[in-house]
């Protein structure tokens, strides 16, 4: 008898061990195994499959059980059949991808034309012993436009004995051209509360102790994929010595506590600033991943916003713990809706910020610090609401509104938040607001504070503007060349009066010209000044069309003087280019110059002339 022990099998993952062998074994995708199942009782087998989902959710793995369902075959039964509960001939072998008539292709590692042509010259065989020849072409938008269509004829019209399936996480790269030949089955992301009892189901027969919170966290963290879940499963096994504990697979992924998540939550948005940090400075110092957290904080305040709407949707979710269902359902009847939307934008803005920063505990905390300042800020209506009821003399002035918030605007409020809205008006009738503590009054409370009177501006001396040369000048004593460009080319008056320009513009005018001039006015004639565009047009000629005009009256009088048409006649095809009137001894003589430098000239004519 020989002291050697018998080697022992080699180990499994359990993605691989509890890899679906038929239709029954897959969870979540009821439709497609009903449809399937319709189609093959009523002999309407489709000559090519597509399936599409996210990584893990068993499309290679259908695809495998499909090509098993073609090619059933044992005692009574020689058809295409579903029902695969008892193996047939070629079972075994297909769903260990060695067999013969089944050829599974990589389109990551077979992408060209050539990979294509032999495929097609081998589909004109017949299979050597199954009922089908099926091709399994697993990530199929890998492969390159020619290998495309160099597959189109073959899809459309294959041999009898020849099947297709495709597998792609990427769907729309996929031409239209092939998904039209394809039956297509978009398999759906499993729900987190399926794959939480699939998950249990499977530490079972594994003899592994577990506890629902793990589970859940395991679900949560796969993200619908069955193959992630049953990954991060056999990690855990591994990392807890055979038992799963929720704090094991918490250090494990780096994920936070849901309860202290739901602390941290109440802590923001009660805009308790230094305790929200220390919560979150806690919860980082135990393994949870800074982005981690503010994504976990982005569920609640998900779960918190479909419980005001839905608060039956709680109940009928087994991996919510109680913490999650009883305070979710608290803060859903707190927490105004506008609130609830404010914090989910801040946070899909703030988690690629810690994600992508080289210091994501500081980019982490930034975000909660806007976070609880901005839950203590009061909603545009509850403004307005506060505005129209105070005093006639507390309110702002039209043209001289409340200041901003430091946030840039308005939003929602928290109703556990502990902050008073102050506002006061100054000597001027301008309203100062602020956030004030109060103890004892509720929150968004409205208390009239004195502002100190602002400074008195300096007063300019004025610059008188009476016509659009006036403005021209105005730009050129101030060394604006462009804007004196655009005044002269592109304005026509309308009217000028009080601090007010009306004007109508050429179609070539810059379309910031009016703002870019009313801001210029104020900074060079030290007030306020209103540019409109005239609705009606009109406005008279531009300062470049009067010059163009005025040149051209000059050049035509000055072509009629005697002597400049004694000139013009001595050199033909010479122009009058320019008009100036001279003053000599009193009486204004013209003084026109001559383009003549194209006119050949006979040297005796010159010296005649």
């Amino acid at each position: 008898m020989s002291d050697t022990a018998a080697p022992s099998a080699p180990y499994r993952v359990l993605a691989r061990k509890y890899r679906p062998r038929d239709f029954s074994d897959l969870i979540g995708q009821e439709p497609m195994v009903r449809t399937l199942t319709n189609a093959f009782e009523a002999g309407r087998i489709a000559q090519a499959w597509m399936l599409t989902g996210v990584r893990g959710v068993g499309k290679t793995t259908t695809a495998r059980i499909l090509a098993r369902a073609l090619n059933y075959t044992r005692d009574g039964i020689d058809r295409p059949h579903i029902d695969l509960s008892e193996p047939g001939e070629h079972c075994d072998a297909i769903m260990e991808g060695r067999h013969v008539d089944v050829i599974e292709m990589d389109a990551a590692s077979h992408t060209g034309i050539d990979d294509i042509r032999e495929i097609i010259e081998q589909v004109r065989y017949r299979p050597v012993s199954a009922r089908y020849k099926v091709y399994i072409i697993d990530e199929v938008h890998m492969l390159s436009t020619q290998a495309f269509n160099g597959l189109l004829k073959t899809l459309e019209e294959p041999p009898e004995h020849v099947k297709f399936i495709f597998a792609t996480t990427e769907i729309r790269k996929v031409p239209i051209t092939v998904l039209s030949r394809c039956q297509r089955f978009d398999l759906r992301r499993i729900e987190t509360a399926e794959l939480a009892l699939h998950l249990k189901k499977i530490a079972g027969l594994e003899s592994v102790q577990t506890d629902d919170r793990s589970l859940a966290m395991i679900a949560r963290a796969a993200e619908g994929s069955v193959r992630d879940s049953l990954s991060i499963l056999d990690q855990a096994i591994a990392h807890g010595g055979g038992e799963v504990t929720a704090e094991a697979v918490r250090a494990m992924l780096g994920l936070a506590d849901r309860a202290r998540i739901i602390d941290l939550f109440e802590h923001v948005m009660a805009g308790r600033i230094a305790e929200a940090l220390d919560e979150f400075r806690a919860q980082y110092d135990v393994g949870a991943d800074p982005a981690v957290v503010l994504t976990d904080l982005a569920d609640f305040t998900h779960l918190v916003t479909r419980l005001r709407f839905v608060p039956g949707a709680a109940d009928n979710d087994p991996s919510l713990s109680p913490d999650e269902k009883e305070r979710g359902l608290a803060f859903a009847k707190q927490l105004p809706v506008k609130v609830l939307s404010r914090t989910w934008q801040m946070l899909l803005k703030g988690i690629p910020e810690a994600e992508l920063s080289s210091r994501p505990v500081a980019a982490a905390e930034m975000v909660l610090i806007r976070l609880a300042h901005a839950a203590t800020l009061p909603t545009l209506d509850e403004a307005l609401k506060t505005l129209a009821e105070m005093p006639a003399e507390l309110r702002p002035e039209p043209d001289r509104p409340a200041a901003p918030s430091p946030n840039g605007g308005g939003g929602g409020s928290s109703a556990v938040s502990h902050q008073t809205v102050s506002s006061g008006a100054s000597s001027s009738g301008a309203t100062a607001m602020r956030l004030v503590p109060a103890e004892s009054e509720p929150a968004h409370v409205i208390a009239p504070v004195t502002a100190p009177d602002p400074a008195p501006e300096p007063e300019q001396p004025a610059v008188p503007i009476n016509s659009l040369q006036d403005l021209a000048e105005l730009a050129e004593r101030h060394r604006d060349p462009l804007m004196k460009v655009n005044i002269r080319k592109c304005l026509r008056l309308v009217s000028v009066e009080n601090g007010r320009l009306a004007v109508s513009l050429t179609d070539d005018a810059p379309h910031s010209l009016l703002g870019d001039l009313s801001r210029k006015l104020q900074d060079w004639t030290g007030r306020r000044w209103i540019v409109s565009l005239s609705r009606d047009g009109g406005g008279g000629q531009t300062l470049e069309e009067a010059e163009t005009l005025r040149r051209d009256m000059a050049v035509a009088d000055a072509s009629r003087d005697p002597e400049v048409a004694a000139l013009l006649a001595a050199f033909p095809g010479s122009k009058i280019i320019d008009v100036r009137l001279a003053d000599k001894g009193g009486a204004d003589d013209i003084e026109a110059q001559f383009d003549a430098s194209a006119v050949p000239v006979d040297p005796d004519e010159a010296d005649d002339l």
